[in-house]
């Protein structure tokens, strides 16, 4: 009797800060393992999203967006974009409709002369119209001739399975690299850090979001209920103010809404307890960067 063939592959995610890559990733994936806010720079790490079938096994990964360094945090995210490109078997490259270049000429180059498939995705195309999407199609096409083009619009779900169907033509013949029960390749204790995260944007403005990491410094399950301590580090006192709100009434909004998130995303019912430090200048300290994740060697 014939044995089945099976395929597997790490297929990137590359693109501009704030285009839809983590949006992407969760619509393949099916739950949501990347932030997903309307501010830049949501991402930070380099997240992995595994999708299995009984005959492949398909390795995405979510990048941060492409940009200009301007402190040490963006150049260890930036040294995530680059690894993205050394182990990828398929690179989806997404634009937003309406762009007209990366951020980073560098890296645009590297896209140009990829000797791996390359799937130029064209997103939020339920934000134009047909006239300005065969425009962008005729313009992708002359910048990277080598690219398959495909119209998406990852938030409404649309061309995503047809994008799926092309990535499984084009894996490589390959056993799993995970365990077919595998969502991801990051701990629980990432996820919680995440969540935490994840409501700071979406409630706070200007540059506390990007002065803030969450570390979580315990977490203990059993059977019924999930205890966590997480430690949300700022860079100054007058951000730890802010953080916590009048009478911690900020603070508690962001546990409150974080803690449900977490309940659907563990199943289990969650004790989350939060604290506020100042961590002075963590942003541009390499060994606190290293403690947070971001040393990419």
């Amino acid at each position: 009797m014939e044995t089945k063939t099976h395929k597997a592959g790490f297929v990137n995610i590359i693109g501009n800060p704030n285009v839809g890559k983590s949006t992407l990733m969760n619509a393949f994936v099916g739950e949501k393992l990347s932030i997903i806010t309307n501010k830049a720079q949501t991402t930070r790490h380099r997240i992995l999203g595994i999708v299995s079938g009984e005959d492949f096994q398909m390795v995405f990964s979510d990048t941060p967006g492409i940009m200009k360094p301007a402190y040490e945090l963006q150049s260890s995210m930036m040294d995530f974009v680059k690894s993205a490109f050394q182990d990828a078997d398929i690179l989806l490259y997404l634009v937003e409709l309406g762009e007209k270049a990366l951020k980073d000429e560098a890296f645009f180059k590297k896209i140009q002369n990829a000797e791996m498939p390359v799937l130029l995705l064209l997103n939020k195309i339920d934000k134009g119209n047909e006239e300005l999407l065969l425009e962008q199609q005729k313009h992708w096409q002359e910048q990277l001739p080598n690219a398959e083009i495909f119209a998406i619009s990852a938030l409404e779900n649309f061309g995503v399975s047809e994008v799926f169907n092309r990535i499984l033509e084009l894996l490589p013949e390959s056993p799993a690299f995970y365990p077919k029960d595998q969502l991801t390749d990051k701990p629980e204790r990432f996820f919680v850090n995440e969540k935490i995260r994840e409501k700071i944007l979406m409630h706070y403005k200007k540059e506390i979001p990007y002065s803030v990491e969450v570390e979580t410094e315990s977490f203990e399950e059993s059977e019924s209920i999930i205890h966590i301590r997480s430690v949300i580090m700022v860079e100054r006192e007058s951000q730890k103010a802010i953080i916590l709100g009048h009478k911690g009434s900020a603070i508690k909004r962001v546990g409150t809404e974080a803690r449900k998130d977490l309940e659907k995303f563990f199943d289990k019912k969650i004790h989350l307890e939060t604290y506020v430090k100042v961590n002075k200048n963590w942003r541009s300290n390499s060994s606190q960067l290293k403690r947070f994740g971001y040393d990419n060697n």
